[in-house]
């Protein structure tokens, strides 16, 4: 079975898809693989946004309310511990795909893709930690 098509058909667009550079992340190698850090400095030059300066995170950055948390195939995901939390996605089976919890068992997991599949909800780990005794 194919599963279902997503409902949202717009085309995702990322107003931004390079990380910000941590200020002077460049200078010292104590920051080299640093994530973003808000300059708190009196004379910050990324701080005061000057020109040249390397940009600051703001809200203006931020994604299209209709294409935000939409992954590349077009769902939102919800992280799926057993087969009843499948019921709530029944009716939003083309917005939501679910993803399977990574502590669940084997057991649980075959149980979960199976009533996914006749539910018709995309499982995006569908085929994670699942062989069959063929592989072992």
């Amino acid at each position: 079975m194919a599963g279902p098509t997503p409902l949202n058909k717009k085309t995702i667009v990322k107003k931004r898809t390079k990380k910000f550079a941590r200020h002077q992340a460049d200078l010292f190698v104590r920051l080299q693989s640093s994530s973003w850090r808000k300059p708190k400095g009196i004379d910050g030059r990324v701080r005061r946004r000057f020109k040249g300066a390397i940009p600051m995170p703001s809200i203006g950055y931020g994604s299209d309310k209709q294409t935000r948390n939409i992954h590349p195939h077009g769902f939102k995901t919800v992280v799926v511990n057993n087969v009843s939390e499948l019921e709530m996605l029944l009716m939003h089976n083309r917005t939501y795909a679910a993803t399977v919890g990574k502590s669940v068992s084997s057991r649980v997991r075959r149980g979960i893709i199976e009533r996914a599949e006749q539910l018709a909800i995309r499982v995006t780990n569908g085929n994670a930690r699942v062989r069959t005794e063929d592989d072992a």
